[in-house]
């Protein structure tokens, strides 16, 4: 939070929006709706900036303009842990928004940048939807009835969001078991839950991965069960969770993974109309809503 790492921010979007301009043939960066659809009709991979937790914010609710004109478009208010504006989901005292948070989730509104909700503890997640006035959304979760943890919210959080028009996006992490690994029927599991709570307007997918499949080499196999360790021990996954988890779902760790998805949903009688708004079309329609 402090001017250095404000500056290694701005220094690392310029650096990123030199290399969309390097690469205009495949790139484009996003910055309104009609982007959105200009990188679906041109065939470009479309970039949005999102700030994963308000840090680069410090103290100053002033600076989500001076990050909207860099091209940040989606702010998360926390990550795991506690800041100024709020509690993070690993968070045991449950604090919810501070007054500064109010104050930043007012001026997101204003600025018209989309309040993300993910990563919060269950207080500032319903206390932000309530704050809100323009959807937002939980882009990156499951639906805790299916699996108790803390980076899922409740069916009652779920609702709550979808009166306000926000999404929650699927995340296709280990968060959507308690015991095994995740796979793609999981994913569909919670899919399918929250369009039964909150309707198939408010659900899409999250995953919270790469867009490239993940190539599970033995040096990425040896790290990766380092990094589990660690996230058992940093309470981002339940004691007892085996080692042997992904980060990804591994029989969609393909680069084709949403056609698959898709087919899947398709062969439980899903339409495909429904289909296109969980693979992105409820998530445009929130950015479309928020920043005109």
């Amino acid at each position: 939070m402090d001017d250095a790492a404000i500056a290694r921010t701005r220094a690392n979007i310029v650096n990123w929006n030199g290399i969309i301009e390097r690469y205009p043939d495949y790139m484009l960066a996003v910055r309104n709706s009609a982007d959105l659809s200009r990188a679906r009709s041109e065939n470009k991979l479309g970039v949005i900036y999102t700030f994963q937790g308000a840090e680069p914010l410090g103290e100053d609710v002033d600076r989500v303009a001076m990050w909207r004109d860099l091209g940040v478009r989606v702010i998360q208010l926390t990550h795991n842990r506690r800041n100024l504006v709020g509690d993070g989901s690993l968070e045991p005292g449950n604090a919810g928004l501070s007054n500064f948070g109010h104050r930043v989730v007012e001026k997101l509104n204003e600025q018209k940048l989309v309040v993300d909700l993910a990563h919060g503890a269950p207080r500032t997640i319903t206390e932000g939807i309530a704050a809100s006035t323009e959807p937002m959304l939980i882009s990156h979760t499951g639906c805790r009835a299916l699996a108790e943890h803390p980076r899922n919210v409740d069916d009652a959080t779920l609702r709550a969001l979808a009166r306000k028009g926000g999404v929650a996006g699927i995340i296709f992490w280990p968060y959507l078991r308690v015991d095994t690994q995740p796979m793609a029927i999981d994913v569909i599991r919670h899919i399918e839950h929250a369009i039964n709570v909150c309707g198939e307007d408010h659900v899409g997918l999250g995953t919270d991965g790469g867009v490239a499949p993940t190539e599970r080499t033995p040096e990425f196999e040896r790290d990766n069960r380092e990094w589990v360790a660690y996230a058992v021990e940093d309470g981002i996954f339940q004691q007892g969770r085996s080692p042997d988890l992904y980060t990804f779902i591994p029989d969609l760790n393909t680069a084709d993974r949403f056609d698959t998805l898709a087919a899947m949903l398709s062969q439980r009688g899903h339409s495909d109309a429904r289909i296109a708004k969980i693979l992105g079309g409820n998530f445009a329609r929130v950015m479309t809503e928020v920043w005109g």
